[in-house]
């Protein structure tokens, strides 16, 4: 098994790095294509320089030729790139053409007159070597290939061009020239390799960021799903999102975190969710005969069969246009007509009844068991909606809602019992007999309720629904018991398990899965479609992984050529600002650990213009001095970036310097502190490269007097040449100054192209201005001219354009200045799009928290919070139906009876609207009393009307159960608890001006906890203990706490008082001795246990 999940690792990991190369190239087409405009941009410029300085295309026929060609192979590779011809694979090739060619130009230029000079074509070939890393599709491995070929070649081509091949006139200091070659092309490798490793960096975080947005973004999807499908499954759809909007705007109001957590754990949210529907029919249904069935279930054959028998009701309810409200215990209730009113609203109800009825029978002839249905309908009006603050459930109110339960209990068994009202709403769809409810039920009587009970069409066929072939499955069957029997034949029915749409992307079950028109093809359906659901569970993560991958592709493919210049809405074109100024300011904020390796980078080129002047200089001294100044300061820069690396190096010796973290996390964090640090290294590198120029000018030579005569020159010697050799070396010094400024990546670009602009404009006017002398006699001297009149013009026509000191030196600072510009400009966008896309991120991260908080809520208002762990989160296991025993649960039911006679229907209170808000405000102050600490062990199961139902001891973990001292401290817990509750109501009263009184029952012992039905599941809690402690209640006193003899000794051992009542009779238990606890000595009295 490790084997196997390496495997599945490793060809995980395979296809990201697939990815990331697919998305690699992707972002390397801009570079390239900025390489290809630039380079027919050159080309076309050298052109017509070419033709308007009326050169001689005779004489620089092969300059002429192999530009133009250079031109069409760059115009043809760019139309190939923009419009993807060619499919991404070849771009690599294509790369490999435009090196060759500029290659192929820079030999060219080398050869295209006739002499050659030691430095001839050295920034070109520069400018080779650093598209190479920078601009041209190639990973590091084949740009240092690329990088020392051209950088040897030019080495090697010249030193053989000048030893060789020119035995007659030997070319002085060739060596020194070389080794300064050597120096440049270095410098240009390895700031070009810099910049690559750098950028290659900042794109794999970008592509992991990328994949992270995109996962959040599918996360953030399927949190949007399991919301909806989580509270669709508690609450109709108008109710859910009316609640889910508040919540959230909530949530989104409150921008600390630690609040947001707060208010999802208080959920202090107090608004009043009901509305009021006209024409609706109710129905009440109660499996009869199943009290003494469950009394003899395990908890998990009870769980399944309450899942398998509702999950059938929730699907002939659906079939019914029928929804259902709320299961209390093994009674079921729905409404038609809700929430969009339907003229058929009796019919649907009476029809899902008939169905009920039907649907018990056949279990009852399959199994043999003696079970049956007793069902009860009523047609008015309800309100209907949710109240308090925990433990969300719709529910509905009203007299007629009262009406139709007492309709259930005072109907028959197998038989649909309606009213006078429903049956005027039929039509005569149905016949009917008389119901005699009046007889059976109390209420029916003291209303006045006529009734009636709905005699079912199928009743005609009964002899022929009798299958021969289902007594055999009864006798054989008859030594096992009537719950393994039940819950056999149930399990076929094949219900959905709770939440089980939770984990479905498309979220409920399709209804060729839940409901079909027979109940054969539904068997058939869920018996083939379980295994591929529990499959599809076990693979959640996988399918999300393979889900990811596909949306990754879909991203990169839409990285067109076409897409990558679409002009962005929240960067400016321009000035690359952000539109936003909160977005701008946070950028400029940002953290750059990496701006000391910008610094270290800076430092080399520093050195290497240092050796590349000290290799051709007249005056080394002089040099070294200046040299040592600047690099003193630099140097400083350098110590002040890396000073925490410092310390750490030498932590005995810099012992006392406990300041200098602090330096080093300054310059990272603060911008102030490192834009003058990037400018003073700056300005250092620039000096340094324009030194031999400005500071360190030799005596002009003899030949560049203007008194010279130049019919003699002959027989002088040829010094100019000698002395002023280092001219285009000064220059090259000034181009690495150039590139220099593009190495602080991350830094303004305003900033940048201001040292470029600067520097460029500074090194014009060396050349053409302050230092122009020096350049046109070395031009004389190199290309020496019997006319001195027009000297100027006959050394452009031999060396031609590039060749030329003062044109070459002024063509190709222009070339690196509009170079440096566009990678400065392509880094700045990259970064800027990199940061909004962390922005995104991060946005959208806060966003699935909220959204994880707003589940965790809703679950937890369905659920309680250890049970929810199980449907929602890393480890989901709601492929099984939840189901739990408790040793010792203790249960308590508080109701408010006063409420029945407070709750009126009339117009001054919007037909009962008022009321209900105040039951609201009772049930929301009952809640927040949960909310404190010491009564965290307490769990509200549901409101019932005006009672409410709570546990202690459900949230045990197992072996803690079964410790005694808990379980008493539980029920003490739960008996304050109660007090607490009367506490509440009582302020109610003074604020309200009303005398309600709760009414409190409670027992404990065992229980059996789960989760039922699959379109609305419901917690609730099953057993004898529930019943009797729902008697406590229904048979107690106002104001009073009445609990059973067991409950009465564990009380008195924890100090309460407790009040004998003597002997009650309770239903279905017969004769209970119960007591009432003395609530006025509670508080002195011990709750030191808890």
């Amino acid at each position: 098994m490790p084997a196997k999940g390496k495997y599945l690792l490793n060809d995980q990991e395979l296809k990201q790095e697939a990815l990331y190369r697919k998305f690699s190239c992707i972002s390397q087409y801009q570079p390239l294509v900025l390489l290809l405009g630039l380079s027919m941009l050159s080309c076309a410029v050298l052109l017509i320089l070419f033709f308007s300085l009326r050169l001689s295309a005779q004489e620089h026929k092969a300059f002429v030729s192999v530009v133009s060609c250079g031109l069409c192979v760059f115009l043809a590779v760019f139309v190939l790139v923009c419009t993807e011809v060619l499919s991404q694979r070849w771009r690599r090739l294509l790369g490999l053409l435009v090196w060759a060619t500029h290659l192929s130009l820079g030999f060219t230029f080398i050869f295209s007159s006739g002499r050659i000079w030691p430095w001839d074509q050295v920034p070109f070939f520069l400018f080779i070597i650093f598209t190479v890393y920078t601009m041209l599709p190639f990973q590091m491995a084949y740009a240092v290939i690329l990088s020392v070929i051209s950088s040897v070649s030019h080495i090697i081509v010249v030193s053989l061009r000048l030893t060789v091949f020119n035995t007659s006139n030997p070319c002085p200091h060739l060596t020194t020239q070389m080794l300064s070659n050597a120096v440049v092309f270095l410098c240009g490798s390895v700031v070009g390799a810099f910049h690559k490793i750098l950028m290659e960096r900042a794109l794999r975080q970008t592509f992991k960021d990328t994949l992270s947005c995109l996962s959040s973004r599918m996360k953030l999807e399927i949190e949007k799903r399991q919301q909806e499908n989580l509270l669709q499954s508690v609450l109709p759809v108008y109710i859910s999102m009316k609640m889910k909007l508040a919540i959230m705007e909530r949530l989104r109001e409150c921008k600390d975190k630690e609040e947001q957590q707060r208010l999802v754990k208080d959920n202090n949210f107090h608004s009043l969710y009901v509305k009021r529907h006209e024409n609706v029919s109710i129905l009440y249904a109660d499996i009869v005969g199943f009290t003494q069935l469950a009394s003899d279930c395990s908890p998990k054959e009870l769980v399944i069969m309450l899942n398998e028998l509702f999950g059938k009701f929730d699907q002939i309810a659906k079939e019914n246009d029928c929804m259902r409200i709320k299961i209390l215990g093994d009674c079921y209730y729905c409404v038609s007509g809700l929430p969009v009113s339907l003229s058929k609203h009796a019919k649907n109800c009476v029809k899902m009844g008939l169905d009920m009825c039907e649907a018990i029978k056949q279990v009852r002839e399959a199994t043999g068991v003696d079970i049956n249905m007793r069902v009860g309908v009523h047609s008015g009006n309800v309100l209907c909606g949710v109240i308090g603050l925990r433990k969300w459930q719709f529910d509905v109110w009203s007299h007629d809602v009262t009406l139709a339960n007492h309709m259930e209990s005072g109907g028959l068994p197998g038989r649909v019992h309606i009213t006078e009202a429903t049956l005027k709403h039929l039509n005569k769809a149905y016949e009917v007999e008389e119901g005699n409810g009046h007889e059976r039920d109390p209420y029916l009587k003291e209303m006045n309720v006529h009734t009636y009970l709905v005699i079912d069409p199928r009743s005609k066929d009964q002899t022929q629904n009798k299958s021969t072939a289902i007594k055999p499955r009864v006798n054989d069957g008859l030594k096992m018991r009537a719950s393994v029997r039940m819950t056999r034949y149930l399990e076929s029915w094949g219900a959905v398990k709770p939440f089980a749409h939770l984990q479905s992307r498309e979220g409920f079950p399709t209804d060729a899965m839940v409901n079909g028109k027979t109940r054969f093809k539904d068997i058939q359906l869920r018996t083939q479609q379980c295994p591929k659901i529990t499959e599809r569970n076990k693979s959640q993560k996988s399918k999300f992984d393979e889900e990811l991958h596909n949306e990754m592709i879909t991203t990169i493919d839409e990285l067109s050529s076409s897409k990558q210049w679409v002009k962005s809405e929240e960067i400016r074109s321009l000035t690359m600002w952000f539109t936003k100024k909160e977005l701008e300011k946070q950028y400029r904020a940002i953290d750059l650990p990496g701006f000391k390796y910008y610094i270290g980078c800076a430092t080399f080129i520093f050195l290497c213009i240092f050796l590349v002047q000290m290799f051709v200089t007249g005056h080394p001294d002089s040099l070294a001095i200046g040299f040592g100044v600047l690099a003193c300061v630099l140097l400083l820069t350098l110590g002040v970036c890396f000073s925490g690396h410092l310390q750490r190096l030498f932590p005995e010796k810099l012992a006392s310097c406990q300041w200098l973290p602090a330096v080093s996390e300054a310059v990272v964090k603060r911008p102030c502190v490192r834009l003058p640090l990037a400018t003073i290294a700056t300005a250092i590198i620039i000096i340094m490269a324009i030194f031999n120029l400005c500071f360190l000018t030799p005596p002009l030579p003899a030949q560049c007097s203007t008194d010279f005569d130049r019919s003699n020159s002959t027989s002088a010697p040829d010094t100019a040449d000698i002395v002023l050799y280092y001219l285009p070396y000064s220059v090259y010094s000034c181009i690495l100054a150039l590139i220099a400024c593009g190495v602080f990546l991350r830094m303004s670009f305003e900033l940048k192209v201001l040292f470029l602009s600067g520097a460029s404009a500074a090194y014009y006017i060396i050349i053409f201005y302050s230092q122009e002398h020096l350049f046109t006699c070395y031009g004389r001297a190199l290309y020496p001219t019997h006319n001195s009149s027009d000297s100027l013009d006959s050394v452009l026509m031999e060396a031609g354009l590039i060749k030329h000191p003062q044109l070459m030196s002024c063509i190709y600072i222009t070339l690196f200045l509009v170079t440096m510009l566009l990678i400065s400009r392509h880094n700045e966008h990259c970064c800027r799009q990199d940061f909004l896309l962390k922005n995104k991120n991060r946005t959208e991260q806060d966003e699935i928290m909220t959204r994880e908080n707003l589940n965790r809520l809703l679950l937890e208002n369905v659920l309680p919070a250890h049970v929810a762990a199980r449907f929602v989160g890393e480890n989901k296991k709601n492929e099984d139906l939840y189901y739990q025993s408790y040793d010792c649960v203790c249960v308590m039911f508080a109701s408010v009876p006063d409420f029945k006679e407070f709750y009126t229907e009339c117009d001054i209170n919007k037909e009962g609207l008022e009321c209900l808000r105040l039951l609201n405000e009772i049930i929301a102050d009952f809640d927040e009393v949960l909310s404190k600490p010491k009564f965290s062990g307490v769990e509200k199961i549901k409101t019932i009307g005006s009672t409410y139902m709570a546990a202690a001891g459900l949230s045990a973990s197992p072996g803690q159960e079964t410790n005694q001292e808990r379980q008493q401290a539980q029920i003490g817990n739960m008996v304050e608890f109660a007090i607490a509750l009367m506490g509440k109501l009582d302020g109610i009263n003074r604020h309200s001006f009303n005398s309600f009184r709760l009414r409190v029952g409670i027992n404990h012992g065992p229980v059996i906890a789960g989760v039922i039905g699959a379109r609305k599941p419901q917690y609730d809690i099953w057993g004898n203990t529930v019943n009797v402690a729902s008697r406590m209640e229904s048979t107690g006193e106002l104001g009073k706490i009445q609990v059973t003899e067991e409950t009465s000794d564990v009380l008195q051992k924890l100090g309460y008082s407790c009040e004998c009542r003597g002997l009650i009779n309770v239903k279905g238990k017969g004769e209970l001795r119960t007591f009432f606890v003395c609530t006025d000595m509670s508080k002195q009295q011990g709750m030191g246990h808890s």
